[in-house]
């Protein structure tokens, strides 16, 4: 399988598959928009017998007077990021435990070949920006035919890659179970289609997700297709989601936002006594890593502004109303963290990795990289890594602390961790993280490709309830029994409860944790 490039200049790089990170800046080759060659172009008037042209795209033989193996023109690709059936039918939904599940999946991940990668062997590619996986699954892959370089079965991994080359990997997907808490319609009409999404749902397919996410569930269940994000929520986060059904729509909303419009609330369940009268939080906020997903204040972060009012306190934790004026990563929590009341089941901002006050007042006392390594063996000794979608294959041992610069790159392994799902994040708006909304479903594979159900070496087995479960020889993951969260643990009490625009304002009822009444001890 391809594994998560060692390092990225763009935080929204790596957004596929559990061990499988492609870039999307790739996908466009190095000129341009790619455009289907004409009739005299090359390629195409002069395009050799299919037979040879095979032994050309394999790179057994040269084309003659060129003394270089042949690559193809780019072919012409759709524009959409929408999704279609072919998408849907990648596979089928069940529910077991109170959670909805997605069965393992043969998809292939694809991508022209990145500028940087030009000259360069696969082997070295491998070696270099996708270490998560020794080179042996490589060989493994390419021996069973998963890799292709323009289409051909690619064995030798010593080939140097040119321009254009288009490469393919075929891998088993695992999806991590969410919620089987159905999501409700609140609102559709001829404009938008407003959800209240339950907890653990990403927004759009990201990480290791693709049909346990809301874009696929409307999609697929609810015949809601071709919709266009205006907003997105913490994976973790539940409440009022808002799509747009046309571009221009969209676009009309966005600049609400843009012209800061747009009034967002929210409603959450947080530690201790919170007092009474208004809470104001202006710290800035820096995110520590976009790969693990993870922020904290500092006077070099971002400025933002949260405005807190308490509704009620039970003797043990508070219900508190959070006005965001600015959509910073992870806001919320954060301030909430630093204010010394940190939502009560919050996966990051409410451990003990942040130290005896839990990073109240910015106190933490740990470099970034000590602050990863502690959150990440805490999760690992609760055995709970799947609430942060971070895999044990995708963990390296965190070594050293010298720090990443810039561009992300290290000089020593201290953060070789996958994009989480908080990564697909979050309340920030198109403004601010519009290319990875792309980025992520496009890289969702928007040009559909058929390909065989049992990829070379695969094998089926079946189940108790007569359903043909595929094993892959090639997939670790097979290899693997990993306990299922409870449904409990895929909550979080943080809640979108109303945005109000300038013609429109949508709310969700007040979720059950947040009432007055409400008996934690029967959670």
């Amino acid at each position: 399988m391809w594994a998560r490039p060692a390092a990225a200049a763009e935080p929204w790089l790596l957004l596929a598959g559990p061990r499988v990170r492609w870039s999307l800046a790739a996908l466009a080759p190095v000129g341009g928009r790619m455009e289907e060659p004409g009739p005299g172009s090359s390629g195409t008037g002069d395009a050799p017998p299919a037979a040879k042209r095979r032994r050309l795209l394999a790179g057994e033989e040269k084309r003659p007077g060129h003394g270089e193996r042949y690559v193809p023109p780019p072919r012409k690709r759709n524009p959409g990021v929408s999704f279609s059936e072919p998408h849907f039918a990648e596979t089928r939904y069940y529910f077991e435990g109170g959670l909805r599940k997605v069965r393992p999946y043969h998809f292939d991940f694809q991508t022209y070949c990145k500028g940087r990668w030009v000259g360069k062997s696969l082997l070295h590619v491998f070696s270099t920006e996708f270490r998560a996986q020794p080179l042996d699954s490589y060989r493994a892959a390419a021996s069973a035919g998963r890799l292709r370089l323009n289409e051909q079965p690619v064995r030798d991994l010593s080939i140097v890659l040119k321009n254009n080359d288009f490469l393919r990997n075929t891998v088993h997907r695992h999806e991590p179970p969410v919620t089987a808490q159905p999501i409700q319609i609140l609102v559709e009409n001829d404009e938008v289609v407003v959800v209240d999404k339950p907890s653990s749902l990403p927004v759009h397919p990201c990480g290791r997700f693709r049909h346990n996410t809301v874009i696929f569930i409307l999609g697929k269940e609810h015949n809601l297709k071709e919709l266009h994000t205006i907003h997105r929520l913490d994976r973790m986060t539940s409440g009022v989601l808002m799509f747009a059904k046309t571009a221009e729509v969209s676009k009309r909303i966005d600049e609400q936002v843009r012209q800061r419009q747009l009034e967002k609330e929210y409603v959450c369940r947080v530690l201790g006594e919170f007092p009474e009268n208004e809470v104001t939080c202006e710290e800035p906020i820096l995110v520590v890593s976009y790969k693990v997903g993870v922020c904290r204040v500092d006077p070099k972060g971002k400025s933002c502004k949260t405005v807190f009012q308490r509704l009620s306190y039970n003797g043990k934790t508070s219900v508190v109303k959070c006005f965001p004026y600015t959509g910073r990563t992870h806001q919320i929590r954060v301030h909430l963290q630093f204010l010394g009341y940190p939502i009560v089941n919050d996966p990051i901002y409410n451990m003990e990795a942040w130290g005896p006050t839990k990073g109240k007042g910015g106190e933490i006392n740990k470099t970034d990289e000590e602050l990863l390594r502690a959150l990440v063996e805490e999760h690992r000794s609760k055995q709970s890594l799947s609430i942060l979608d971070v895999s044990e294959e995708d963990l390296k041992p965190i070594v050293g602390s010298e720090e990443c610069d810039h561009s992300g790159y290290c000089t020593k392994p201290v953060e070789i961790m996958p994009i989480s799902a908080d990564s697909c994040r979050t309340e920030n708006f198109k403004d601010q993280k519009e290319a990875e909304i792309q980025a992520c479903l496009q890289n969702s594979d928007t040009r559909p490709e058929t390909h065989e159900a049992n990829p070379e070496g695969a094998s089926s087995s079946e189940n108790q309830d007569g359903h043909t479960e595929e094993k892959d020889p090639l997939c670790e993951e097979c290899k693997l029994v990993r306990q299922d969260p409870s449904p409990r643990e895929l909550v979080m009490y943080l809640h979108a409860l109303r945005y109000k625009g300038a013609e429109f304002e949508y709310s969700s009822k007040m979720p059950d944790w947040a009432l007055e009444d409400w008996d934690e001890t029967q959670e």
